[in-house]
Protein backbone atom coordinates (compact mmCIF):
# COMPACT_ATOMS: atom_id res chain seq x y z
CA UNK A 1 0.00 0.00 0.00
CA UNK A 2 1.32 3.40 -0.98
CA UNK A 3 2.20 5.80 1.82
CA UNK A 4 -0.31 8.64 2.10
CA UNK A 5 0.96 12.08 1.20
CA UNK A 6 0.36 14.78 3.82
CA UNK A 7 -2.44 17.25 3.14
CA UNK A 8 -1.54 20.91 3.27
CA UNK A 9 -4.83 21.89 4.85
CA UNK A 10 -3.65 20.31 8.10
CA UNK A 11 -0.33 22.16 8.05
CA UNK A 12 -1.38 25.70 7.20
CA UNK A 13 0.35 28.46 9.13
CA UNK A 14 0.48 32.23 8.80
CA UNK A 15 3.01 33.34 6.23
CA UNK A 16 4.86 35.74 8.52
CA UNK A 17 7.15 34.63 11.31
CA UNK A 18 9.40 37.01 13.21
CA UNK A 19 12.98 35.74 12.73
CA UNK A 20 14.22 38.04 15.48
CA UNK A 21 11.97 36.48 18.11
CA UNK A 22 13.09 33.68 20.38
CA UNK A 23 12.24 30.20 19.10
CA UNK A 24 13.13 26.75 20.35
CA UNK A 25 15.39 24.86 17.94
CA UNK A 26 17.66 21.84 18.12
CA UNK A 27 20.67 23.16 16.25
CA UNK A 28 24.15 21.62 16.32
CA UNK A 29 26.81 23.70 18.07
CA UNK A 30 29.02 23.42 14.96
CA UNK A 31 28.97 21.63 11.58
CA UNK A 32 31.10 18.73 12.83
CA UNK A 33 28.48 17.96 15.47
CA UNK A 34 25.63 17.69 12.94
CA UNK A 35 24.15 14.19 12.57
CA UNK A 36 23.55 14.21 8.81
CA UNK A 37 22.71 10.52 8.75
CA UNK A 38 19.54 11.30 10.70
CA UNK A 39 18.35 13.30 7.67
CA UNK A 40 19.82 11.36 4.74
CA UNK A 41 19.64 7.54 4.76
CA UNK A 42 22.54 7.16 2.30
CA UNK A 43 24.80 9.82 3.80
CA UNK A 44 28.40 8.70 4.35
CA UNK A 45 30.77 11.32 5.71
CA UNK A 46 33.77 9.10 5.10
CA UNK A 47 33.00 9.19 1.37
CA UNK A 48 33.07 12.95 1.36
CA UNK A 49 29.30 13.43 1.30
CA UNK A 50 28.07 16.93 2.18
CA UNK A 51 25.07 19.15 1.61
CA UNK A 52 25.68 21.42 -1.38
CA UNK A 53 22.30 23.00 -2.19
CA UNK A 54 20.39 25.05 0.40
CA UNK A 55 16.89 26.51 0.09
CA UNK A 56 16.45 29.15 2.79
CA UNK A 57 12.80 29.58 3.69
CA UNK A 58 11.87 26.47 1.72
CA UNK A 59 8.13 26.69 2.39
CA UNK A 60 6.33 23.50 1.42
CA UNK A 61 9.40 22.01 -0.25
CA UNK A 62 8.51 22.46 -3.91
CA UNK A 63 12.04 23.34 -5.02
CA UNK A 64 13.64 20.46 -3.13
CA UNK A 65 11.23 17.89 -4.52
CA UNK A 66 11.71 19.24 -8.05
CA UNK A 67 15.51 19.24 -7.91
CA UNK A 68 15.94 15.89 -6.13
CA UNK A 69 15.60 13.65 -9.23
CA UNK A 70 17.49 16.15 -11.39
CA UNK A 71 20.54 16.02 -9.08
CA UNK A 72 20.30 12.53 -7.52
CA UNK A 73 23.90 12.59 -6.31
CA UNK A 74 23.68 16.00 -4.66
CA UNK A 75 22.55 16.43 -1.08
CA UNK A 76 20.20 19.38 -0.65
CA UNK A 77 18.46 20.83 2.36
CA UNK A 78 15.66 23.25 3.13
CA UNK A 79 15.55 25.53 6.15
CA UNK A 80 12.11 26.63 7.35
CA UNK A 81 11.28 28.55 10.52
CA UNK A 82 7.55 27.70 10.69
CA UNK A 83 6.91 24.52 12.65
CA UNK A 84 3.81 23.27 10.84
CA UNK A 85 5.27 23.95 7.42
CA UNK A 86 8.55 22.18 8.22
CA UNK A 87 6.54 19.22 9.60
CA UNK A 88 4.66 19.04 6.30
CA UNK A 89 7.89 18.91 4.30
CA UNK A 90 9.26 16.15 6.55
CA UNK A 91 6.11 14.07 6.08
CA UNK A 92 6.14 14.75 2.35
CA UNK A 93 9.72 13.52 1.99
CA UNK A 94 9.00 10.47 4.15
CA UNK A 95 6.02 9.52 1.95
CA UNK A 96 7.96 10.08 -1.27
CA UNK A 97 10.79 7.85 -0.05
CA UNK A 98 8.34 5.11 0.94
CA UNK A 99 6.58 5.26 -2.44
CA UNK A 100 9.80 5.57 -4.46
CA UNK A 101 12.47 3.31 -2.91
CA UNK A 102 15.96 4.63 -3.47
CA UNK A 103 14.74 8.08 -4.46
CA UNK A 104 14.46 11.36 -2.56
CA UNK A 105 17.13 10.20 -0.12
CA UNK A 106 19.13 13.30 -1.02
CA UNK A 107 16.64 15.88 0.30
CA UNK A 108 15.76 16.92 3.84
CA UNK A 109 14.42 19.83 5.84
CA UNK A 110 15.28 21.27 9.24
CA UNK A 111 13.28 23.72 11.29
CA UNK A 112 15.63 26.49 12.23
CA UNK A 113 16.32 30.19 11.89
CA UNK A 114 18.83 30.65 9.07
CA UNK A 115 19.40 34.26 10.15
CA UNK A 116 20.91 33.02 13.41
CA UNK A 117 22.19 29.47 12.95
CA UNK A 118 23.48 29.06 9.40
CA UNK A 119 27.17 28.67 10.44
CA UNK A 120 26.12 25.97 12.92
CA UNK A 121 25.34 23.71 9.96
CA UNK A 122 27.79 24.57 7.19
CA UNK A 123 31.53 24.96 6.88
CA UNK A 124 33.30 27.67 4.93
CA UNK A 125 32.79 27.26 1.20
CA UNK A 126 30.65 24.13 1.57
CA UNK A 127 27.60 25.15 -0.46
CA UNK A 128 27.39 25.44 -4.23
CA UNK A 129 23.89 26.87 -4.55
CA UNK A 130 21.75 29.09 -2.32
CA UNK A 131 18.07 29.76 -3.03
CA UNK A 132 15.86 32.60 -1.83
CA UNK A 133 12.48 32.08 -3.49
CA UNK A 134 9.65 34.49 -2.70
CA UNK A 135 11.05 35.59 0.67
CA UNK A 136 8.82 37.40 3.12
CA UNK A 137 8.81 41.02 1.86
CA UNK A 138 8.37 42.64 5.30
CA UNK A 139 6.90 45.71 3.66
CA UNK A 140 7.10 48.13 6.60
CA UNK A 141 10.38 50.01 6.78
CA UNK A 142 10.67 49.17 10.47
CA UNK A 143 10.57 45.45 9.51
CA UNK A 144 13.28 45.61 6.84
CA UNK A 145 15.81 44.33 9.36
CA UNK A 146 13.86 41.06 9.30
CA UNK A 147 14.44 40.53 5.58
CA UNK A 148 16.44 37.42 4.81
CA UNK A 149 18.87 39.33 2.58
CA UNK A 150 20.74 42.17 4.26
CA UNK A 151 24.34 43.49 4.32
CA UNK A 152 25.06 41.69 7.59
CA UNK A 153 23.64 38.35 6.46
CA UNK A 154 25.42 38.52 3.10
CA UNK A 155 28.70 38.10 4.95
CA UNK A 156 27.45 34.77 6.31
CA UNK A 157 26.15 33.66 2.93
CA UNK A 158 29.51 34.48 1.37
CA UNK A 159 31.20 32.44 4.11
CA UNK A 160 29.27 29.22 3.48
CA UNK A 161 29.13 29.55 -0.33
CA UNK A 162 32.00 28.21 -2.41
CA UNK A 163 33.87 30.44 -4.84
CA UNK A 164 31.89 30.16 -8.08
CA UNK A 165 28.72 29.15 -6.23
CA UNK A 166 25.42 30.74 -7.18
CA UNK A 167 22.74 32.66 -5.29
CA UNK A 168 19.28 32.41 -6.89
CA UNK A 169 16.63 34.99 -5.97
CA UNK A 170 13.01 35.18 -7.13
CA UNK A 171 10.23 37.45 -5.89
CA UNK A 172 6.95 38.87 -7.11
CA UNK A 173 7.58 42.18 -5.33
CA UNK A 174 9.67 44.56 -7.42
CA UNK A 175 10.78 46.63 -4.42
CA UNK A 176 12.13 43.49 -2.74
CA UNK A 177 13.82 42.48 -6.00
CA UNK A 178 15.60 45.83 -6.17
CA UNK A 179 16.48 45.58 -2.46
CA UNK A 180 18.09 42.15 -2.90
CA UNK A 181 19.89 43.13 -6.09
CA UNK A 182 21.11 46.35 -4.56
CA UNK A 183 22.65 44.72 -1.50
CA UNK A 184 24.17 41.87 -3.51
CA UNK A 185 25.64 44.30 -6.04
CA UNK A 186 27.09 46.38 -3.22
CA UNK A 187 28.85 43.40 -1.67
CA UNK A 188 32.42 42.79 -2.90
CA UNK A 189 32.05 39.00 -2.88
CA UNK A 190 29.04 38.73 -5.20
CA UNK A 191 28.72 39.55 -8.89
CA UNK A 192 25.47 39.49 -10.86
CA UNK A 193 25.23 36.88 -13.60
CA UNK A 194 23.27 37.83 -16.75
CA UNK A 195 20.35 35.42 -17.05
CA UNK A 196 21.02 34.90 -20.76
CA UNK A 197 24.44 33.46 -19.90
CA UNK A 198 22.76 30.69 -17.89
CA UNK A 199 20.64 29.26 -20.69
CA UNK A 200 22.08 25.80 -20.02
CA UNK A 201 21.19 25.92 -16.30
CA UNK A 202 18.33 23.43 -15.96
CA UNK A 203 17.34 24.94 -12.62
CA UNK A 204 16.13 28.12 -14.31
CA UNK A 205 13.48 26.08 -16.12
CA UNK A 206 11.71 25.34 -12.83
CA UNK A 207 12.88 28.14 -10.55
CA UNK A 208 9.92 30.53 -10.64
CA UNK A 209 7.08 27.98 -10.66
CA UNK A 210 8.18 25.02 -8.54
CA UNK A 211 7.02 26.50 -5.24
CA UNK A 212 3.49 26.99 -3.98
CA UNK A 213 4.03 30.75 -3.86
CA UNK A 214 5.33 30.80 -7.43
CA UNK A 215 2.33 28.83 -8.66
CA UNK A 216 0.01 31.25 -6.86
CA UNK A 217 1.67 34.19 -8.61
CA UNK A 218 1.25 32.43 -11.95
CA UNK A 219 -2.44 31.82 -11.32
CA UNK A 220 -2.90 35.50 -10.50
CA UNK A 221 -0.93 36.59 -13.58
CA UNK A 222 1.58 38.34 -11.36
CA UNK A 223 5.07 39.49 -12.25
CA UNK A 224 8.17 37.56 -11.25
CA UNK A 225 11.60 39.07 -10.81
CA UNK A 226 14.70 36.86 -10.96
CA UNK A 227 18.33 37.70 -10.23
CA UNK A 228 21.31 35.39 -9.89
CA UNK A 229 24.68 36.20 -8.38
CA UNK A 230 27.99 34.35 -8.34
CA UNK A 231 30.28 34.14 -5.32
CA UNK A 232 33.61 35.62 -6.32
CA UNK A 233 36.89 36.15 -4.50
CA UNK A 234 36.74 39.91 -4.85
CA UNK A 235 34.76 42.13 -7.16
CA UNK A 236 34.68 45.88 -7.60
CA UNK A 237 32.39 48.00 -9.76
CA UNK A 238 34.94 50.83 -9.72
Amino acid sequence: MAAAMPQKKFYRQRAHSNPLADHTFSDPVCPDEMNWLSLYPSYQKEKGHSVQFLDIGCGYGGLLITLSPLFPNTYMMGMEIRVKVSDYVKERITALRANNPGKYDNVAVVRTNAMKYLPNYFKKGQLKKLFFLYPDPHFKKTKHKQRILSPTLLAEYAYVLAIGGLVYTVTDVEEVHLWMKGHLNDHPLFKEVPLESLSDDVILTFLSDCTEEGQKVTRNNGQKFTAIFRRVETYSTQ
